[in-house]
């Protein structure tokens, strides 16, 4: 089973190591992972090292960005596989065309009316195997394009459905207009479009207000390093850095 860095061991980064990251927000997967490169290399005094990451996360999301390094770069998609699992807060009432608050409020809604049987049956619907439709503004690319860029420019975006399972969401609190979730899902799962979905079912509005992934697969948010975390343990830490394996 793979496992988490363990720095109480020897650690060899160009053999390979996994490392549990809790992404901070705003960050994009991209800068953790060229901040975490930053700091082996620097430990290292390496000019380069192989690492990458296992399954983006939005920028507004924190929580567990699993980044492998060296030859552990060759077990990414086995790690992506993994089953996620997101604590998420839908916001109803409102719409954006992001479905999350990276772009601005475009639609308003009446909300009071909706019901705790009415949340509960527009989120039964979502459980399951699903087809889902992606955001307009993701990174799946149309014609070698990012679907956002051609979307913030106000171009026509039409990403085809993709099968998802939701094999579970809980329904933890309500405090109209939001709606606390935990969603356990595979691989290529929008958390954006499940919030946007919920909306649609209310015939209503719904976006995504805040997402934390406590779980990849085995990796859980609990065993997570904050970047702060891992610079500080890899000063100490018991490096091999034998460049010849």
């Amino acid at each position: 089973m793979l496992e988490n860095i363990d720095f109480s061991k020897s650690v060899d980064f160009l053999k390979g190591e996994i490392i549990v990251i809790d992404k901070p927000l705003t960050w994009t997967s991209f800068n953790v992972v060229n901040k975490v490169r930053n700091i082996i290399c620097r430990k290292l005094q390496l000019k380069k090292m192989k690492v990458g990451h296992a399954g983006t996360l939005d920028p507004l999301a924190t929580g567990v960005l699993v980044l492998a390094s060296g030859k552990y770069t060759k077990l990414i998609e086995q790690i992506q596989a993994g089953e996620k699992v997101y604590d998420a807060v839908v916001c109803l009432g409102a719409t954006t065309p992001s479905y999350d608050l990276e772009t601005k409020i475009d639609q308003i809604f009446e909300y009071q009316h909706i019901t705790l049987e009415m949340i509960n049956e527009a989120v039964d619907k979502l459980r399951g195997v699903i087809m889902q439709s992606p955001p307009k503004y993701s990174a799946l690319k149309i014609e070698g394009k990012h679907a956002y860029d051609l979307a913030r420019k106000g171009k026509e975006v039409i990403l085809e459905k993709r099968e998802i399972i939701l094999s579970d969401i809980i329904i933890q609190k309500i405090e109209l207009p939001y709606i606390h979730l935990q969603i356990s899902c595979s691989k290529g799962t929008y958390i954006r479009s499940v919030a946007h979905d919920i909306g649609l079912n209310l015939n209503n509005g719904a976006y995504l207000y805040s997402l934390r992934r406590i779980k990849v697969g085995d990796f859980s948010v609990e065993n997570a390093f904050t970047l702060e975390e891992f610079e500080k343990k890899l000063i100490s830490a018991e490096i091999i850095s034998d460049t010849h394996h």
